[in-house]
């Protein structure tokens, strides 16, 4: 598992480069035809020992959510501004990194001793202080652009949850790290490391149609709100489920926002994990997208299915997961490699 590496790297969307150096460091001596296309992404393939494989292409996206540097104030406070989806509600007094240098920095927060007005601030009126007494000073340090990410450290909690940044998704760039370093399968794999989800699913848009795949699953980490809410009667039944459940296992889409998973493909996986013993669940609210709502519109249409590892808060710089279900979605991508066929995607005769 890579996941404590790629986590503690900074990538935010736009400025994956340390991320991506990593996982080439990993995989280059495992695969073949390693590309960095336009946008930045990093595609490679795998070769399939059967004799006609099956092109599957497995994603997972490099970018983590952060901030953009857009303006220094006279008084050497940044202006900022937020790329991907991040809550206001956890940004007072929030630690970060700044730029290439990762200079560090907080975001202003008023003390609760002067503090009357208890509203949530938007992020247009905080700003992030990295000790700079005046613009010129600031401007030394950083400048317009600059990525800005959570300064966050991975922590193992105990033998089996681990806390960390961009879980979303280095969770599944290491999957996808293990999945090659432990081929071949009878497939051919193909594999997209993408640049740009949380912005808008731009890597692997591009990425798609290079690759021209037969099918394709994305790798992702998904939202376990699975956590106690006191202010609600867990027997009220109009109290929504979680989406997944940390502990769970892997988690596999129905619908989200950008796809409907593949009918056929989702019940090939479905029925690898009751086959092999593997433990699954499925994501139960409609909320979020991934990149395999671009990669299934890619040329003339590609089926695709979403495995998700479960995350407690995600989109922070504090992430939990489940090392159980790190090792449930490995097996299920392993297992499901070695028994695809194109049967899988013809329908059932009458």
């Amino acid at each position: 598992m890579y996941l404590r590496e790629l986590s503690q790297a900074v990538g935010v969307s736009g400025d994956e480069g340390a991320v991506r150096d990593l996982i080439v460091d990993a995989i280059r001596d495992h695969v073949t035809d390693l590309h960095i296309d336009a946008l930045g992404s990093l595609t490679a393939r795998l070769a399939g020992t059967g004799a006609q494989p099956l092109r599957i292409m497995l994603d997972a996206h490099m970018d983590e959510v952060g901030f953009m540097i857009t303006g220094v104030e006279s008084n050497g406070l940044l202006r900022f501004t937020a790329v991907g989806g991040i809550d206001d509600r956890i940004l007072p007094a929030l630690r970060v990194l700044v730029g290439k240098k990762q200079i560090p920095g907080v975001i202003l927060w008023a003390p609760i001793h002067h503090n009357r007005d208890q509203s949530i601030k938007p992020i247009k009126e905080l700003r992030i202080d990295i000790g700079a007494s005046s613009k010129s000073a600031a401007e030394g340090k950083v400048s317009l652009g600059d990525r800005v990410a959570f300064a966050s450290e991975y922590v193992e909690l105990s033998e089996t949850v681990v806390r960390g940044k961009a879980f979303d998704d280095r969770v599944g760039c290491s999957l996808l790290i293990d999945v090659l370093r432990s081929g071949p399968y009878p497939v051919e794999v193909l594999v997209s490391f993408t640049v740009q989800e949380e912005i808008g699913l731009r890597g692997a848009k591009v990425a798609a149609q290079r690759l021209q795949p037969d099918l394709a699953i994305a790798l992702e980490g998904t939202t376990a709100h699975d956590v106690p809410n006191p202010s609600a009667d867990p027997d009220d039944p109009t109290r929504p489920n979680p989406v997944c459940v940390m502990g769970g296992g892997p988690a596999l889409t129905l619908m989200d926002r950008s796809l409907i998973a593949h009918p056929r493909l989702l019940a090939f996986l479905r029925q690898t994990a009751e086959d092999v013993g593997i433990p699954y669940q499925y994501k139960r609210a409609l909320g979020g997208g991934t990149n395999a709502g671009a990669i299934h519109l890619a040329n003339a249409g590609v089926p695709s299915a979403v495995i998700s590892i479960p995350c407690r808060y995600i989109h922070s710089p504090h992430a939990l997961l489940s090392k159980a279900d790190y090792a449930a979605a490995l097996r299920l991508i392993q297992a499901a490699l070695h028994r695809l066929t194109p049967d899988v995607l013809q329908p059932a005769s009458a």
